[in-house]
């Protein structure tokens, strides 16, 4: 599948036209969207705007808004709107739960994954010390400045850690991890998409962790589902874990989670707003974000999630067989071992007899009416379907099967 570094940069080359099919319209038998939510009024910002909506037959990429929030989580917001409290009396009870849910000693909210990781080094680097947290990123005296990653695991995420001021040590086998630990080793930072691609696993890099008395911090991001994962890597042993809240959890796109040891999520919340001489005080998470996150993880750790799966895979073997009725068309449904971990769709084709290379029906797909976002590269396409609304896929695969049959 697509990484999300290439996403973006394809997705930067593409023009912005008219076309306002989305998740604010009901899908009718006929693929036609209907604008009545309900009873609800609501005004068309978007038709406004000119901002073009889409059926994310993709995924939860950033660029594309992530998620569409359920309604718990809309609930919670809409509620947390309406009065005024002390963020960090909501932030401290909010931890709190989440920790009781999640099984760990702390947790926090964050804005993303990407603040969770930069908030929870700078924690390691400062504890509880306001002065030192007022020097970052620029400062570092009488801290640690290194954090050590795999090279596999180098991507461009670990910019998160940068921001903190610190210096990045690459390795690639154990006995180099141990080699590169000197008195400035702050933190041991895993990637836990990339551990297919990493000499050191999840064992032995805790392992190495503990031994030399160093935090680890495992980057899980688009980890969920499966819902253990929320429990997996601090009963494992990870110092500190990361998670995004609008992904999977189908939380607000701009918030996430870092759980783990009280003393660091302590040093990670002296880092946060809202104290204003901090790295992380442009890492603003609102009431209604925070609130919007509990409300997330409750809904999400109370699911059927056997019924979502047979939600996913029915709608993914819907478009699967619309795509193998056509001639020199190769569907493959697949699940990820790890990240978006969900029923999936490689289509790909013979192009003696269809003369178009994935961008082109990616293209088609986007331009059409409805406009359905897909993923993939030159040589295939990419579908999921659980951020598909329930019966979007017929939607989907109809308008698919047309591109690929050269009828559009």
């Amino acid at each position: 599948m697509i990484n999300r570094r290439t996403l973006l940069r394809n997705l930067s080359a593409l023009p912005l036209v008219g076309g306002f099919i989305g998740s604010n319209y009901l899908l009718g038998k006929d693929g036609v969207a209907d604008r009545t939510l309900g009873d609800k009024s609501y005004r068309d910002y978007y038709k406004e705007l000119g901002v073009r909506t889409f059926i994310n037959a993709a995924g939860t990429y950033t660029a594309m808004s992530g998620c569409l929030m359920r309604d718990d989580v809309l609930d919670a917001i809409n509620y947390a709107s309406k009065q005024y409290v002390n963020i960090d009396d909501l932030q401290d009870k909010v931890g709190e739960r989440i920790a009781e849910l999640l099984e760990c000693e702390a947790a926090t909210v964050t804005a993303g994954c990407f603040s969770a990781l930069s908030l929870g080094l700078a924690g390691v680097l400062t504890g509880t010390d306001a002065k030192k947290a007022a020097m970052l990123p620029t400062d570092l005296t009488g801290m640690k400045s290194e954090v050590i990653l795999q090279k596999s695991h180098h991507i461009g995420y670990a910019h998160a850690l940068v921001n903190c001021g610190v210096k990045l040590i690459l390795v690639e086998t154990a006995a180099e991890l141990e080699a590169a630990i000197n008195d400035q080793t702050a933190m041991l930072w895993f990637l836990n998409y990339g551990n297919p691609d990493g000499q050191i696993k999840h064992d032995e890099f805790i392992r190495l962790g503990k031994k030399h008395g160093i935090p680890t911090m495992i980057d899980c991001a688009a980890d969920v589902p499966p819902k253990e994962n929320l429990f997996k890597y601090t009963k494992m042993g990870f110092d500190l874990v990361c998670f995004s809240g609008g992904k999977g959890l189908r939380g607000p796109q701009s918030a996430g989670l870092l759980l783990g040891r009280k003393d660091l999520i302590a040093g990670a919340r002296q880092n946060a707003a809202p104290r204003g001489d901090t790295v992380g005080r442009g890492m603003k998470v609102n009431k209604e974000e925070t609130l919007g996150m509990l409300a997330a993880l409750e809904n999400f750790l109370s699911r059927d999630h056997d019924a979502d799966w047979k939600l996913w895979k029915a709608q993914i073997q819907h478009i699967h067989d619309a795509a193998a009725s056509v001639d020199g068309v190769k569907p493959e449904i697949h699940v990820p071992e790890i990240a978006n971990h969900v029923p999936s769709l490689k289509i790909s084709w013979d192009m003696n007899k269809i003369k178009m290379d994935g961008n082109e029906v990616r293209e088609k797909l986007r331009m059409g009416h409805p406009s359905i976002q897909t993923v993939g590269d030159k040589e295939s396409l990419g579908i999921t379907t659980w951020m598909l609304n329930p019966g979007e896929e017929r939607a989907v695969a109809p308008r698919m099967k047309e591109i690929l049959s050269g009828m559009a």
